[in-house]
């Protein structure tokens, strides 16, 4: 691995002609000879000593390299990795007054929010938006990565409490308002989960299929969760089939659990690729400071030139 990849500052190391200079300097210089008179010795030239101090007196410049790199910021790549795509899922969720039917241990509405619910710990990391729908829609919950408000939704979208403009069933205007708050989005996938349990007269005369490659255009899968024993209503079937959903029947709470358990399946997560990005990376300069530091303080206690 490379020491550096990049300076954020780099015109900094221009100054390094400054130490380069005083290396330059303390290896050409020659000082003055001393001569020592000394009776019947012999002398030695000393070239290994001036190397060794000419090294010590080089150590200041060093030091003046090293923190100059430190003031131009050295930096490294980091680690190419991955990142999980964002997932817009939209829950559309029949409201009407058939909802209010038996299902299991409760109603139809119950058991399709902890359903729901369950869902959002499968796909934690998602953006997620709830939709109530009758003969008029609702956007409860906006698009968001916190679901908290999703657990509280339940008591108060119960249906038989609700005004009378949410007794019917309109499903294309749902979808169609589902487009809407999804097409906001720019980032991420798009998805629509339909909860609804019965037939809605907005989507005959082909209507149905218009809405379908409405939504097809704008890169949205529809899948549908039929909470009832009865059929699945055609025009469903075919809006999910266009989108390049699938539509679910579920007769008991945990055939519907397995439905939501199978979508996660089919609408797999996709990991993306993310550029690796550089890194302040100023520690083997850091050490290589102190190390050299560490060697001018010892060589002051006695490696440099004799003053006279």
């Amino acid at each position: 691995m490379e020491l550096f990849d990049a300076f954020r500052r780099a015109w900094v190391l221009a100054l390094l002609v400054v130490p380069l200079a005083l290396l330059a300097w303390t290896w050409t210089r020659r000082g003055r000879a001393v001569v020592l008179p000394l009776d019947h010795a012999r002398s030695k030239d000393g070239r290994w000593i001036a190397r060794a101090l000419k090294l010590c007196a080089s150590l200041p410049a060093l030091l003046l390299a090293v923190a100059i790199v430190l003031l131009a910021a050295p930096q490294r790549w980091d680690e190419p990795h991955s990142k999980r795509e964002l997932t817009n899922i939209e829950f559309c969720v029949d409201v009407s007054g058939s909802m209010t039917a038996r299902f299991g241990d409760g109603n139809r509405y119950d058991a399709a929010m902890r359903a729901i619910n369950d869902f959002l710990d499968y796909r934690a990391g998602d953006a997620f938006g709830l939709t109530f729908f009758g003969n008029a829609v609702l956007h409860w919950v906006p698009l968001t990565t916190d679901v908290s408000a999703f657990r509280c939704a339940p008591p108060f979208m119960q249906p038989g409490h609700l005004p009378p403009w949410f007794g019917g069933t309109e499903i294309g205007r749902a979808l169609l308002a589902c487009k809407k708050v999804l097409c906001e989005r720019e980032e991420g996938d798009r998805m629509v989960i339909l909860v609804t349990d019965g037939f809605s007269a907005d989507l005959g005369g082909g209507r149905d299929e218009e809405i379908a490659h409405t939504l097809a255009a704008s890169g949205i899968v529809v899948y549908a969760v039929h909470v009832a024993g009865t059929e699945v209503p055609g025009p469903i079937v075919n809006i999910t089939a266009i989108t390049g959903g699938q539509v679910f029947a579920s007769g008991d709470p945990e055939a519907l659990r397995e439905v939501f358990r199978r979508i996660d399946r089919m609408q797999v997560t996709r990991l993306e690729k993310v550029q690796s990005e550089t890194l302040d990376h100023p520690g083997p300069w850091c050490l290589a400071g102190l190390v050299l530091l560490g060697a001018a303080l010892v060589a002051g206690l006695g490696g440099r030139t004799t003053p006279w």
